[in-house]
């Protein structure tokens, strides 16, 4: 495994690392490559030292996690939420059709990042969202970069991605410039100067990760979408390794058309969630329900006492006037009682008729239930906290691998972008003593989830879902296939897998499986050494 192509590592409760020169690193792994590109930045060209520069920078930057999806998905309303506040256009417009950072700023501010590289500061709309009309020629604009005081953003960077399904030409360019996707086209061709040229940039200017939107229907071009975009990611298309879908607006699902939701939407949208994970894997490490409206109306303090008092208007209706007008969004808009029909209409740009429908079921259980009670149920009716865990476990605990792969991805891009032989073998050489280290095998490890995922390596079915269990879970248990077992019995389980596929390295696999083999014996067997009854 000469060339390393990108992947993640469990940080496993270690804290973060800083160093004056790069700001905060995210762990150990981070903090051998930082020091790899320090000491290699002497022995390469001025170019591909610039580049390394750069790599730093990046190390020391919270992860970058792009949200991408069709149009009309509901990405902004789920960036909303995540965020915790309304920031983000969700009707089309300009705004839409442009790549937008949400970052941590101590001063909120809103950026327009032309293509030259200007910038120019854009205020905030009346409503407190970037504005859907920008004033400019968009045309000649790279990105908008928002800042904000958010505790959320300073773990992670967040970018909202155009709608696919929709995008212009432009689009689609500006959209792969900054993720990096252009680099795969210009990487072989671009050599001799002494400044960081669009290759080196694109090289190391990917997001880190991919939240992917769908929604009830996952059609081919999502697959080929989904792919693009964990190839146009700095850890260059890890597949499960750095991606994880969410099935939003879940409560537009039909639950009779699910086969073993009896008749409840939030079953149904599970199942089918799980449905849409087989078709996605293993570009998708799980496919997870949410109903983005109702979060970003909790989370973003779009639902207020107003709203909760209409809803206790509304639950004291008779049931069967209730049950009718619930049965779609003009019949409960249009019904003549007691809450005013805008008043309706509000509770439905909110809530939706799902929303209102739990609420309602809420106050009539509790009608002493507080503004404040409401809300919380709302969100966990949401599946947002859900989304939330998966992303923490899947990126943000994660996020020293994550970032060291995509870091030694980018270096190993920008010495193959040199054009001179002898500098990227000097590369190649470093990179080989980092991942010779044992704090480095969950790399390798890693690496070979990768190969196997894309296709690279042709595994048995059997055994490459093994590699992408071991591979793409943080928690032994899971890793193991033993969720909850006692330690004991994950030891032994750890050692007996460890000698399976010690045996298939050396007899009856290829050279290709015998390499990922070898890595996954390794990691079986510090699995075993971590989990084992201390000796007596």
């Amino acid at each position: 495994m000469a060339r390393f192509t990108g992947c993640r590592f469990d940080r496993g409760g270690l804290g973060a690392v800083t160093s004056p020169e790069q700001g905060r690193l995210a762990g150990p792994l981070s903090m051998s490559v930082a020091n790899l590109c320090h000491r290699l930045q002497s022995q390469v060209s001025a170019r591909t030292a610039a580049g390394f520069a750069e790599v730093l920078r990046r190390l020391g930057a919270p992860l970058q996690v792009a949200v991408a999806g069709r149009i009309k998905s509901g990405k902004s309303t789920l960036v909303n939420a995540l965020i915790g506040r309304r920031v983000a256009p969700t009707d089309i417009g300009e705004c839409t059709r442009l790549v937008t950072r949400f970052q941590y700023g101590t001063v909120d501010r809103v950026e327009i990042v032309f293509a030259d590289g200007r910038k120019q500061v854009l205020p905030f709309a009346a409503d407190g969202m970037i504005p859907a009309e920008l004033g400019v020629d968009i045309e000649q604009v790279s990105h908008i970069e928002a800042y904000l005081t958010n505790a959320v953003l300073q773990g992670m960077t967040v970018i909202d991605t155009p709608g696919l399904g929709s995008l212009d030409a432009a689009s689609v360019s500006r959209t792969e410039q900054l993720l990096g996707a252009a680099k795969h086209r210009k990487e072989e061709d671009d050599e001799g100067s002494d400044e960081l040229d669009d290759t080196s940039r694109n090289a190391v200017a990917g997001a880190e990760a991919v939240l992917y939107v769908v929604t009830q229907g996952v059609r081919a071009d999502d697959q080929q979408a989904l792919a693009a975009f964990t190839a146009a990611t700095a850890s260059r298309e890890a597949g499960p390794v750095n991606a994880i879908a969410v099935l939003n607006k879940a409560d537009t699902i039909a639950p009779e058309s699910v086969d073993g939701a009896g008749g409840d939407v939030w079953k149904a949208a599970t199942l089918l969630a799980e449905k849409q994970a087989s078709t996605l894997k293993p570009r998708v490490a799980d496919v997870l329900p949410v109903i983005g409206l109702i979060a970003e109306s909790a989370e973003s303090g779009g639902f207020t006492s107003a709203d909760a008092e209409a809803l206790r208007q509304l639950a004291v209706l008779d049931d069967d006037v209730l049950q009718t007008m619930l049965i779609s969004a003009d019949i409960f808009t249009s019904w003549e009682c007691d809450v005013p029909a805008g008043t309706r209409l509000r509770l439905l740009e909110k809530l939706d008729l799902f929303g209102v429908s739990h609420a309602v079921e809420a106050i009539r259980k509790e009608p002493e239930i507080t503004a404040g009670a409401l809300r919380r149920s709302l969100l966990d009716a949401s599946g947002l906290e859900a989304v939330r865990q998966r992303l923490s476990i899947v990126f943000a605990a994660r996020a020293d691998g994550i970032k060291a792969a995509a870091a030694l991805a980018s270096v190993t891009a920008l010495a193959h972008a040199s054009g001179d032989p002898a500098e990227r073998q000097r590369v190649h050489d470093a990179i080989e003593v980092l991942l010779a280290k044992p704090e480095a095998h969950q790399l390798r490890l890693l690496e070979a989830l990768t190969l196997v995922a894309s296709g690279a390596v042709d595994m048995p079915e059997d055994l490459s879902e093994e590699v992408l269990r071991v591979g793409s879970n943080a928690d032994i248990g899971a890793q193991l296939g033993k969720p909850g077992a006692p330690r004991p019995e994950l030891a032994a389980h750890a050692l007996e897998r460890a000698g399976w596929w010690r045996s298939f390295a050396s007899f009856g696999a290829t050279p290709a499986q015998s390499r990922v083999a070898h890595v996954v014996h390794r990691a079986y067997f510090l699995i075993w050494q971590q989990v084992r009854e201390p000796q007596g």
